[in-house]
């Protein structure tokens, strides 16, 4: 699967929203009074390659890091080959695990406006293939099994629509380039050609090399599922509003639910929906609702074909025992939903104050592992994470001085699960 960006920096985008103002002061507790309610075993980082900052071909455009919100940088994993979409320089950059750069994909605008800020003088790598391409703010990026590569693009503004309302703005579409890195056409609504998404969350391909596009919508989310050759198979709306109730939850119970996330299934037409479950908060002493509290998160499969939903998957959250005066308080907040292994495990992550804790959910077997990732924060300043259709979490890392990229070999923990 591609890859999940936090748009990113520190923001948890449903979460922060929903909580009452003791649970974010209780939150804030945790970096001086915190004790994990249990040991997790923490997994080994990877370093594969480092990036420098700057205008030269196999470097990272970053000079507007601190523009939060408005920024286009993403990256991708598939086959051990990493694909990095520079949208601040208006480039993907491919390299294999060591670093080295194969193919260039750039707007020559952006090369000429960069030739005029630094020398003439060569660079140590050149790439071994330079593809031109005016791209408009490239982001995320999808790779089938053919080496076809998706990007997510912006269309020209006279181009971008709006709906009647004037309120969801229609000014994305996916390019597609061939394994030889030639410009095929573009994919919109309908298909190739098609009008313009609304706002992509993210893109992915599956192992049949069908394109699936999740867009976020004011009333939920709008997911499209397209063939290998382009065409529109299916168009999914999911609205919050008709997702379904809470499982075994009392009717007298009064919940809020909020539509998370939508992710394909590697090899069915499945779509893994995310639901996270709030109710009322009532203040003890005033006994007035104050905000509301985070119950549960299920994930619903939801079968294409028939628009039916399977069985709930429950998802266990995150939870940590904050003790203060004598007494303890269990603290718990969802996952965020990371993707999908081809094995069929769910793959979810939260960030702490250490890094990263990740819990790994096969449902065929209910069986549930947990583990951490240690993280110097200071240091970074963004992150992209992408989760491979093998289960290798890769990340890239914009730090202070320079950007690395590293993976966890998740996938061997998985597999050593299945042959148990």
């Amino acid at each position: 699967m591609d890859t999940i960006c936090f748009k990113k920096i520190v923001l948890r985008s449903t979460i922060l929203h929903v909580l009452t103002f003791s649970a974010l002061f209780a939150f804030a507790a945790l970096a001086v009074s915190c004790n994990k309610s249990n040991v997790i075993e923490s997994v080994e980082e990877t370093e594969l390659f480092s990036l420098s900052y700057g205008y030269f071909d196999d470097e990272l455009n970053m000079f507007s890091i601190s523009d939060i919100g408005n920024i286009y940088t993403n990256m991708t994993m598939r086959d051990g080959f990493f694909y990095i979409a520079n949208g601040e320089a208006g480039k993907i950059m491919e390299l294999n695990s060591y670093g080295d750069l194969l193919t260039l994909y750039c707007n020559e605008e952006y090369a000429e406006n960069a030739d005029a800020e630094t020398t003439p003088e060569l660079h140590n790598t050149a790439p071994k293939k330079t593809i031109a391409y005016p791209f408009n703010n490239p982001g995320a990026v999808a790779v089938d099994s053919r080496k076809r590569m998706y990007v997510v693009s912006e269309m020209p503004k006279d181009r971008q629509e709006k709906d009647e309302s004037g309120s969801l703005l229609y000014s994305q579409i996916i390019l597609r380039f061939s394994s030889t890195g030639a410009s095929e056409d573009y994919i919109g609504q309908q298909g190739i050609g098609g009008t313009p998404f609304p706002f992509i969350k993210n893109i992915y391909t599956t192992l049949n090399d069908e394109l699936v596009v999740i867009c976020i919508t004011t009333e939920g989310l709008l997911a499209f599922w397209f063939s290998a050759n382009g065409a529109l198979m299916y168009k999914i709306p999911l609205l919050t509003n008709d997702v379904p109730s809470m499982p075994d939850a009392s009717a007298h119970t009064e919940f809020f639910p909020v539509l998370a996330d939508a992710i394909p299934d590697c090899s069915s037409r499945t779509l893994f929906v995310k639901v996270d479950y709030y109710t009322p908060h009532i203040d003890e002493d005033s006994k007035i609702e104050s905000g509301i509290d985070y119950v549960q998160t299920n994930i619903f499969p939801l079968v294409i074909e028939t628009g039916r939903y399977r069985s709930a998957i429950t998802v266990p959250p995150y939870e940590e025992i904050i003790s203060a005066d004598y007494s303890k308080l269990v603290f718990r907040l969802p996952y965020d939903f990371l993707g999908v292994s081809s094995s069929g495990w769910l793959f979810f992550i939260i960030t702490t104050n250490t890094g990263f804790n990740v819990e790994m959910v096969q449902p065929s077997s209910q069986k549930i592992l947990r583990r951490h990732f240690d993280i110097q924060r200071n240091n970074v300043l963004y992150y992209s994470l992408s989760l491979s259709d093998a289960g290798i979490i890769s990340a890239l890392f914009i730090e202070k001085e320079k950007a690395r990229v590293v993976w966890w070999r998740t996938d061997s923990l998985t597999a050593a699960i299945v042959k148990s």
